[in-house]
C-alpha cells in the first residue's frame, strides 16, 4: 500500500511538472519591438503581440521578428568599373521589418538573400560606373543600391532605409596616379596662393605710393594756396600802406602853398647847378611860380 501511494504521487508530480512546462511554453511575453508570427498546425494564423501571448501547446509554433532597424555589413567586393578597372567596396546596408509575416512567409532567411542581392547589385552598379564617378559620386552610388535593393526586399515586407559606402580601394597604380595628382595639385596651389600674396603685396605697395603722391601732391596744393594766399595779403597790406601814403602825401601837400613850393624847386635848382650838367630842363610850371613869387614880395 505504501509502494502503491508512492509511485501514485511519484506519477502525480510528473504530470504536474510536464503541466507546468507546458504552460510555461505555452505563454509567452512579447516586448515593443518584437512580434511572434504564429503557425497553428502549419497555418500562418497572423503575428502577434506586444504583450501577453497564450499558445496552443503542440498545436501552435512561433517564430520571433525583430521590427527594430538592423544594420548588416557586405564586406569588401571587387567590382569592375566601366573603364575595366578593378575596385574594391564594401558597404553597410539598413533595414526594417514592416511585415512580419511576409519576412517569414516569403523568404527562407531574408538576411542571407539580401545580403547576396546586395553584393550582386553592387557589381552591376559600379560595372555602369567610370572609375573618376565611382570616387567622385559615392552619395550617387548609395541611393543607387538602396533603390535597386529596396525593390527586391519590398517583397518580403522589408524596407532598406539606407546604404552607406565605408570604403572604396582603387587598383595600385590608380592610387598612385591619384597621390601624384595630389602633389600637384598641392604644389600649384602653393604656387598660387605664393603669386597671390605677391600681387597683393605689389597693390599694397603701389596703393600706398598713390595714397602718398595723393597727399604730396595734396600737401603741394595747400602749400601753394596758403602762399598765394599769404602773396595777396602782403600785396594788399602794401597797397593799403601805399595808399595810405599817398593820401597822407596828398593831405599834407594840399596845406602847402606856393611859396613852400617855390622853394623846393630852389632847392631842387641848388641840386641841379651842383651837378656837372650843361643843360637844364625847368617846368613851365617854375616860371609862373616864381612870377607870383617875385610879384608878391613886391608888393609887399
Amino acid at each position: 500500500m505504501n509502494a502503491l501511494g508512492g509511485s501514485l504521487i511519484c506519477i502525480i508530480g510528473g504530470v504536474l511538472l510536464v503541466g507546468f512546462i507546458v504552460l510555461a511554453n505555452s505563454i509567452r511575453i512579447v516586448p515593443e519591438y518584437q512580434r511572434l508570427v504564429v503557425f497553428r498546425l502549419g497555418r500562418c494564423v497572423g503575428a502577434r503581440g506586444p504583450g501577453i501571448i497564450l499558445l496552443v501547446p503542440i498545436i501552435d509554433r512561433a517564430v520571433k521578428v525583430d521590427l527594430r532597424e538592423q544594420v548588416r555589413e557586405v564586406p569588401h567586393q571587387t567590382s569592375i568599373t566601366k573603364d575595366n578597372a578593378p575596385i574594391s567596396i564594401d558597404f553597410l546596408w539598413y533595414y526594417k521589418v514592416l511585415d512580419p509575416s511576409e519576412s517569414v512567409l516569403q523568404v527562407g532567411n531574408f538576411e542571407s538573400a539580401a545580403a547576396g542581392i546586395a553584393a550582386t547589385t553592387l557589381r552591376a552598379v559600379i560595372g555602369g560606373i567610370p572609375l573618376d564617378d565611382v570616387l567622385s559620386e559615392r552619395e550617387h552610388i548609395n541611393n543607387m543600391l538602396r533603390t535597386r535593393l529596396d525593390e527586391v526586399t519590398e517583397r518580403w515586407g522589408v524596407k532598406v532605409t539606407n546604404v552607406e559606402i565605408r570604403e572604396i580601394i582603387p587598383p595600385r597604380d590608380v592610387q598612385d596616379a591619384m597621390n601624384r595628382q595630389m602633389s600637384a595639385e598641392r604644389i600649384r596651389r602653393a604656387v598660387v596662393t605664393e603669386s597671390t600674396g605677391t600681387r597683393e603685396a605689389a597693390v599694397n605697395v603701389a596703393e600706398g605710393e598713390k595714397q602718398s603722391n595723393i597727399l604730396r601732391a595734396e600737401g603741394q596744393k595747400q602749400s601753394a594756396i596758403l602762399a598765394a594766399e599769404g602773396e595777396r595779403q602782403a600785396q594788399l597790406l602794401r597797397a593799403e600802406g601805399f595808399a595810405q601814403a599817398l593820401e597822407t602825401i596828398f593831405g599834407v601837400a594840399s596845406k602847402v602853398d606856393q611859396k613852400t613850393m617855390t622853394l623846393q624847386y630852389f632847392e631842387t635848382l641848388k641840386g641841379l647847378g651842383m651837378s656837372p650838367s650843361t643843360k637844364y630842363i625847368f617846368p613851365m610850371e617854375f616860371t609862373s611860380m616864381l612870377d607870383n613869387f617875385l610879384g608878391k614880395d613886391g608888393k609887399k
